[in-house]
């Protein structure tokens, strides 16, 4: 057997297979979660440890946010009755002091009290911190050395290494997962928007708000708040996991110490719900961690969404705080247009009516008055006419006709007014097709069946507006003179439309004056 070269320790050559193995693994999971407990797994194994320990340092709290172990059984995690939390012992030490350590003897440092009981005993020990680019991400900690011996300068050596190299592969992973959450985000955002622009009632809208930003989140409730006209706040719509009842209706009361930051429209970020002494409301107690977003577009402030996740949840990070703000953004200016959108609907409506209120006048009240003129200078001509007159008789009885046919033409006009009122206000189509199926819709409020429609040709395409317009005139007038009809109880309507002609034909089943049944209206108008 050939002798290794002098200088080279066999040990450390022999570890290098390893090392190259770990390096791979630990860039090999996309997912932060998989990444980091991969490292923690590598690392034990690496460097012989009977347990391992990757700690999640939170930046901006100064304490341990997350924990991955290695050597651990789940009756030894489950004994523990708590973990650490970075602000003692060996895992403050590191966070204080981001640079390697390796006691030979932890029974006689000061810097390993502070474990929880039940935690294993351990005697050898080596931390290494895990850096993200200049940021202190973690800490890898090892210990209990396999045979009961301390670690070694290459334990540590190897162990550094892998550290450097976690790091990049813990930037890649989170990069990851901010582009995936990100992605979440504005799907959810754009979910919203698309919803809240389809015509939702408000109380529909903000629930829409409230759950949608519940569910990215991961948040425990997603409530809405709305000033009142006392000065304080008021919880108007709520999503949990259960009956958001008990949520609906809390108030914040004018004078606490929350209140003006949400009215002024600032967030507010809460560490712990339950001990803020700023939170006030009674449901408080239920809940940790809180974001409280400002709905607020063009300098208006719709109200305030909040994202409470349980007792003890995860705190959210800078990350979860970007997001959900900007998603809330996105959702009050998607309120505002559905705002907007709705009240340009009830415009068209209100202009609708004047139309109809002109015609009235124009066409109803005018004719009105001529059947009156008639009438009266009928009755003076009567009055005049010698006794037995026969001529003059006829006469009278020819205007007498003649007005009885105005005023039947006028019930007509008054029935078709009637039928356009009844078209419902939320409803405000654009293509002819979709203003004749709303034509016979309204109509079927008053008839009690609905008529059958049927198209023949691009009928949304080949029509001009002036011809349209005329066509649904016609639409109105014929099922305002069905409806005048006894026994009717079918209505067909065909609209056959080609590039030189369109045809409109309404046929019904009532009874005419005559006594016949069916009637026939048909109107054409060349293209």
């Amino acid at each position: 057997m050939t002798p290794a070269p002098a200088g080279r320790d066999p040990d450390a050559r022999a570890s290098l297979p390893l090392l190259l193995d770990a390096v791979l693994g630990v860039g090999s999971e996309p997912e932060l979660q998989a990444t980091l407990q991969h490292i923690v797994d590598s690392a034990t194994e690496l460097c012989a440890a009977r347990y391992g320990a990757l700690g999640v340092v939170d930046p901006e709290r100064v304490r341990l946010t997350g924990l991955y172990t290695a050597g651990m059984t789940e009756a030894e995690r489950a004994a523990l009755p708590e973990l650490p939390d970075g602000r003692t012992g060996l895992p403050g030490a590191l966070i204080s002091d981001p640079r390697p350590l390796m006691p030979q003897d932890l029974s006689k440092d000061s810097r390993a009290a502070g474990l929880p009981p039940g935690h294993p005993l351990m005697r050898s020990y080596l931390g290494v911190p895990i850096r993200v680019h200049t940021e202190v991400f973690g800490h890898l900690h090892l210990a209990g050395k396999e045979g009961g011996g301390p670690f070694t300068d290459q334990d540590l050596a190897l162990l550094r290494v892998l550290a450097s190299q976690a790091g990049t592969a813990i930037g890649n992973a989170r990069l990851y997962e901010t582009a995936r959450r990100r992605e979440r985000w504005i799907e959810g955002a754009a979910a919203v928007t698309t919803t809240l622009l389809a015509g939702r009632p408000a109380a529909d809208a903000l629930m829409c708000v409230a759950e949608r930003a519940r569910l990215l989140a991961d948040a425990a409730a997603g409530v809405v708040l709305q000033p009142t006209p006392e000065g304080g706040m008021e919880i108007v719509a709520a999503s949990t996991h259960g009956d958001p009842g008990d949520l609906v209706g809390t108030t914040i009361a004018p004078g606490s110490a929350v209140l003006g930051q949400l009215l002024g429209g600032e967030p507010v970020f809460i560490e712990d719900s339950a001990t803020d002494p700023r939170m006030t409301t009674p449901v408080r107690e239920r809940f940790g961690p809180s974001m409280m977003l400002p709905l607020q577009s063009g300098g208006r402030l719709i109200g305030t969404l909040a994202l409470p996740r349980p007792r003890g949840g995860r705190p959210y990070d800078a990350v979860d705080r970007l997001l959900a703000s900007q998603f809330a953004s996105q959702a009050a200016l998607a309120l505002v247009l559905a705002d907007a959108q709705h009240d340009r609907e009830q415009l068209a409506v209100y202009e609708d009516r004047d139309r109809i209120a002109r015609d009235l006048h124009d066409l109803v009240v005018q004719r009105l008055f001529a059947t009156e003129m008639m009438l009266e200078s009928t009755k003076k001509r009567a009055a005049a006419a010698p006794a037995g007159d026969t001529v003059g008789e006829d006469t009278v009885g020819e205007d007498l006709a003649r007005a009885v046919d105005e005023l039947d033409s006028t019930i007509q006009e008054v029935r078709t007014a009637i039928f356009a009122l009844q078209q419902p206000p939320s409803d405000a189509p654009t293509t002819f097709r979709g203003r004749v199926l709303r034509e016979t819709g309204g109509a079927a409020v008053l008839l009690g069946f609905q008529p059958s429609v049927q198209f023949t040709g691009a009928v949304d395409t080949l029509l001009p507006e002036p011809v349209a317009g005329d066509l649904l005139a016609a639409l109105r007038a014929a099922l305002a003179a069905a409806h005048r009809r006894s026994e009717v109880t079918s209505i067909e309507v065909a609209v056959d439309a080609t590039p030189a002609r369109v045809r409109l034909t309404v046929t019904d089943d009532g009874r005419t004056t005559s006594g016949t049944r069916g009637t026939t209206r048909t109107w054409e108008s060349a293209l």
